[in-house]
């Protein structure tokens, strides 16, 4: 399931977006519109989910995701879960305030690449851990072009 949704928020539902706002408003395809969706899904969706489930059920990324036994794990996953649902604010924020839009994308895209370079560095990544490391390798580069092409 958590491929599926990853892919759902980092590519299909932004892709879609783009697509649907470009056709039915008649906007061209630019760095603006990729942002605007990219930002909204990526770090807003995205990250919301991540930080309620984090919040609700630290176990899931402690274990299944990161493979960390123990409860020691638990408090610092689910204060991860409270800067998730605040970054996910502002990423979804950016939506209705488009002035929020290039701090959303600065924002998640320093995030994922941070993420990213920490999975880079967990010599034994499972599956779903090299999941998370392209992921967020992707996010990254999209939402730090997107700033670029947003602070113009």
């Amino acid at each position: 399931m958590y491929p599926f949704i990853i892919a759902a928020f980092m590519v299909v539902l932004p892709g879609l977006s783009v697509a649907a706002e470009a056709m039915m408003r008649g906007v061209p395809l630019s760095i603006v519109l990729v942002g605007k969706w990219f930002v909204f899904w990526m770090v807003g969706v995205r990250l919301l989910a991540a930080g309620l489930r984090q919040i609700s059920q630290p176990e899931y990324t402690a274990r299944t995701i990161l493979k960390l036994t123990g409860n020691d794990a638990l408090v610092v996953i689910r204060e991860l879960g409270f800067a998730n649902v605040a970054m996910g604010l502002l990423g979804a924020a950016s939506l209705p305030f488009p002035d929020w839009r290039s701090a959303a994308a600065l924002m998640g895209g320093v995030f994922y690449g941070l993420a990213a370079g920490h999975h880079v560095l967990q010599a034994h990544r499972g599956r779903l851990q090299n999941i998370a490391l392209v992921s967020d390798a992707f996010a990254a580069i999209i939402l730090l072009v997107s700033f670029g092409g947003l602070i113009r």
